[in-house]
């Protein structure tokens, strides 16, 4: 416990009930979390295969886990589980398969499998349309509505066109044995709540549950929690009401004010000592946020001492300011002899990335984009890797169904649904099933006849892929399905061309491998798997570069040295919610929240910017500074004007010899 403030140490210490824990930006909550399962273990005597620990996000899983298996040594940890919600759901369903109407080795399929069977089922290729019925029915799942409720409070034609869609969409994972990505917290939810036998099961093998990023949790993930907590509510959530910025995908505050009503012995202690910002910081993050309505008061403060002044700077365009901010930074890097991976640019949105790209790549200056698309997350990689995956293994129906489909060979989805059904029955895969003669009763002789052509030649390509070279076979493959030709037939030229160039580099990549290593198409399957899952395992291990990010995707990050950018009112506060809907109260202080988080993500300096004018469209259209700055109530020396002169590149040279000059000096 050494080493704990007092608040840290009650938090630590509180195990006679349910407790909330409100962890301020930079407070130390995963120490507080791992202390005290280290607590529970050694001076509780709870075992730790009976306490669950669950995140959001694998790399906070993965840093929970290594933290608490450290205080913990000489393999007490064994058991402990330290996971995702969906992670935790997962592991239930497949335990409890039986009960939730699933075959053991059901499917999980993935946003790209979903998409590409809503767009069957809504029959149109409008990407658009496809994303907004994905994102809608999640909500939907995620709010523990079925297809019948959200029919009944459908409010246009359009909602009720979706909530048919949603019937369909659910009868045909059904008939898959398949659930998508919410159903991993749905399906366990409705299992406990039905099931008095499972429910108990579970209370009792999870005798103490932590629960971190509590103000992130919707509707369905809060049922499952008080679900598992049961009536013995032994569990600390952990979490911030300011730092709530996830609305958009169904995460509800409200939850946090229900903990209070459903727990009304609930303990709430405060975190409030910031172990990572200066005080100017922490200050102007504490005016900012106070002008949301609380639902618990606290002020963050920090022993780190006063620190720079932060800076707001004014620019003339978004090109401008990307410029500028390409000077500032090196100009700062060579001063303060620091590295780039101390840097971070955060934005509200995507689309500000561009220009900034552009002009760190024309100054030679290395960036990581945060959430950017892995080469094997690719929509036509994907496809390929369905057709591997099957060689593979056979009983993949996620990948059966992706290449049975791309391209299309005529097989459409109530043939799909048909087979998904007998192979549900029997307890076996999709291809499995192909070759059933009990299949013939639901199938006609034609559709038949398709699936077995299908699976024959995947049965044929696997007995070749032992002996033959990787790279040829693929080519061959490829050239067999036309893939070419059905992207081309997919896509505009120019998308067309871009992704079979990806298909390519694949290829080229796969023969490469295949050649050095000496390993055959199976072989490298594996190992494409395993890098998959290793890209995305690997975030820790960036090169020195600045780290470009969403404030969304920043969230639980820091950086010593921290730029904000389009500080401008409609982009933050951003105006838009996507769906053209007006600026609301309630979406003001989840703005204004995105604004607080940004600004605690800054350890040492902060440095926020806006532009004149920006364009839209083809127009130039003026801007105006984000009333969020006027909010931090800064210093008036923190302002800078834009006297930033547009230096040639031999001064711009001068300039930095100037700087590494007196650095040096100094």
């Amino acid at each position: 416990m050494s080493g704990l403030n007092a608040a840290q140490k009650e938090a630590v210490h509180y195990v006679d009930g349910p407790s909330l824990v409100l962890a301020g930006a930079g407070s130390g909550k995963t120490r507080v979390i791992t202390q005290k399962i280290a607590h529970l273990i050694h001076e509780k005597g709870v075992q730790a295969r009976n306490i669950a620990a669950v995140t959001f996000t694998n790399k906070a899983a993965r840093e929970m886990e290594e933290r608490a298996n450290k205080l913990l040594g000489d393999g007490q940890g064994k058991g402990l589980l330290v996971c995702t919600f969906h992670s935790l759901g997962m592991r239930l369903l497949r335990e409890e398969h039986k009960a939730a109407g699933l075959k053991q080795r059901f499917s999980i399929l993935d946003s790209t499998d979903t998409f590409g069977l809503v767009q069957q089922l809504y029959g149109t290729t409008d990407k658009q349309l496809i994303r907004k019925a994905q994102s809608v029915m999640s909500l939907w799942k995620n709010g523990l509505l079925d297809p019948e409720q959200a029919l009944a409070q459908a409010q246009s034609e359009e909602d009720a066109q979706i909530a048919r869609l949603y019937r369909s969409y659910e009868a045909t994972l059904k008939a898959y044995q398949a659930v998508d990505f919410d159903d991993l917290i749905l399906k366990p939810a409705q299992l406990l709540k039905m099931n008095a036998d499972i429910r108990d099961k579970w209370q009792n093998r999870l005798r103490y549950l932590l629960v971190d990023e509590v103000q992130d949790t919707n509707a369905c993930q809060y049922d499952l929690l008080k679900l598992l907590a049961g009536p013995r509510a032994m569990f600390t959530a952990v979490g911030d009401d300011d730092q709530a910025i996830y609305a958009w995908r169904g995460a509800t505050l409200e939850n946090l004010r229900q903990l209070t009503e459903d727990y009304p012995q609930l303990k709430v202690i405060k975190l409030e000592q910031n172990y990572r910002s200066t005080l100017r910081i922490l200050q102007a993050a504490n005016r900012l946020i106070e002008n949301n309505p609380k639902l618990f008061t606290k002020t963050l403060w920090s022993e780190h001492g006063a620190g720079e002044p932060i800076k707001v700077v004014s620019m003339n365009d978004e090109e401008h300011e990307a410029e500028q901010l390409a000077m500032m930074l090196s100009g700062h890097r060579f001063e303060r002899r620091t590295k780039y991976g101390d840097y971070a640019i955060l934005y509200r949105s995507n689309f500000q990335a561009r220009v900034l790209e552009q002009a760190l790549r024309k100054h030679r200056i290395p960036y990581v984009l945060s959430g950017g698309q892995s080469f094997f997350e690719r929509a036509e990689i994907k496809d390929v890797m369905a057709y591997l995956r099957l060689l593979v293994n056979a009983d993949d129906d996620p990948a059966f169904i992706r290449a049975l489909t791309t391209p299309k060979r005529g097989i459409g989805q109530k043939t799909l649904e048909a087979l998904g059904e007998y192979a549900g029955e029997r307890g076996i895969s999709l291809f499995e099933a192909v070759f059933e003669t009990g299949a013939e009763s639901r199938l006609n002789s034609g559709m038949m006849d398709a699936l077995r052509t299908f699976c024959t030649f995947i049965n044929n390509l696997e007995d070749r892929a032992q002996r033959e070279p990787a790279g040829a076979l693929l080519t061959e493959l490829l050239k067999t399905i036309s893939y070419e030709e059905w992207l081309y037939d997919q896509n505009d030229e120019r998308g067309a061309q871009a992704r079979w160039q990806n298909v390519l580099d694949f290829v080229k990549w796969m023969g490469e491998k295949g050649e050095e290593d000496g390993q055959n198409l199976l072989d490298l399957t594996q190992k494409v798997a395993l890098i998959t899952m290793l890209d995305r395992q690997n975030e820790d291990s960036a090169p020195d570069a600045v780290q470009l990010s969403t404030l969304h995707a920043a969230k639980g990050l820091e950086f010593p040295h921290v730029y904000l950018i389009g500080c401008e009112e409609s982009i933050l506060p951003s105006f838009s919610d996507g769906e053209g809907r007006e600026l609301t109260d309630e979406r003001l202080e989840e703005e204004r929240r995105l604004m607080y988080v940004g600004v605690t993500r800054a350890q040492r300096s902060l440095t926020i910017t806006h532009c004149k004018k920006r364009r839209k469209a083809r127009d130039m259209v003026t801007c105006f500074p984000s009333r969020f700055i006027k909010e931090l109530k800064l210093e008036a020396d923190d302002h800078m004007p834009d006297e930033t002169p547009n230096l040639s590149p031999k001064d711009r040279l001068g300039a930095l010899k100037d700087l590494l000059t007196k650095s040096k000096s100094g």
